[in-house]
């Protein structure tokens, strides 16, 4: 598989729904951002590749004052919408004018991000014992998901970077390991953060077939596919629900890659 963030076609997508982006992926668990926000010196926040504002918005909740960065407009105008102020740019070439924040963090967006390049902009913003904390969602399926998903995806985009038919024997985290040695990586490269920490949460969410089928079109794997194949994946899915009873319950680690800058 390409390195994510050379997917710039796949990373700059998620605005094609950006309603239903916004309605349907779960926030972040609370207990690992007031973590995050108890090991930075302060409450300013920029948040890289902001999306529709999900993360930026628990953030201000919780008293932080942050800016969003976010490639694609129709996304920021999204979060904008949502009272995140934002500004179009990806963070390799952003501008921060001379500003600093006490917390640099991305939710489920810095693979989108060149490692090394991200985390030298970071270094750019951050005082010393600032905080740099991108976050991913990893998941598990159940298998018989996985199964009728991958057989039907492999079918209609046999040529996709994708494979949406394999997932990690053990742990969510497993099958994240390249993304989140590549973000540590990319973090040392930088050469100005102590050693790269994760920082885990568990937790579960049972989705109903409709839920599921509603997020299923967000994946960065299928926004750019035309409707008629993601309808036939959604068909296909939703048999595999129907037969498990209707629902599921998805296994969810949540993980920050953390360091401090030096």
């Amino acid at each position: 598989m390409p390195t994510p963030h050379h997917l710039r076609q796949a990373a700059e997508s998620f605005g094609v729904d950006a309603a239903r982006y916004d309605r349907t992926r779960p926030p972040y668990p609370v207990e690992l951002l007031h973590r995050i926000l108890a090991a930075s010196p302060g409450r300013t926040v920029l948040d890289v590749g902001c999306g529709t504002g999900i993360e930026a918005r628990q953030f201000r909740d919780l008293g932080c004052t942050v800016l969003g960065v976010e490639p694609d407009p129709r996304m920021a105008d999204f979060a904008r919408s949502t009272g995140i102020d934002v500004e179009v740019a990806k963070i390799e070439d952003w501008d921060p004018r001379g500003r600093t924040y006490d917390l640099v963090t991305a939710a489920t967006a810095w693979h989108w991000v060149d490692p090394v390049a991200g985390a030298a902009a970071a270094a750019r913003v951050l005082p010393a014992g600032g905080r740099l904390a991108p976050i991913w969602h990893t998941f598990k399926l159940p298998d018989e998901v996985t199964t009728g998903f991958g057989e039907v995806f492999r079918r209609l985009v046999p040529d996709s970077p994708f494979d949406m038919g394999r997932q990690p024997t053990g742990s969510p985290l497993d099958g994240y390991q390249p993304i989140l040695t590549a973000a540590a990586d990319g973090i040392r490269a930088a050469g100005a953060f102590g050693e790269a920490e994760q920082w885990t949460v568990d937790w579960e969410k049972t989705y109903t077939r409709d839920e599921y089928l509603d997020q299923l079109p967000t994946s960065g794997a299928l926004t750019r596919l035309p409707a008629e194949h993601i309808a036939e994946l959604q068909d296909a899915v939703g048999a595999v629900i129907d037969r498990m009873g209707g629902s599921f319950t998805m296994v969810y680690v949540t993980v920050a890659v953390t360091a401090v800058r030096l």
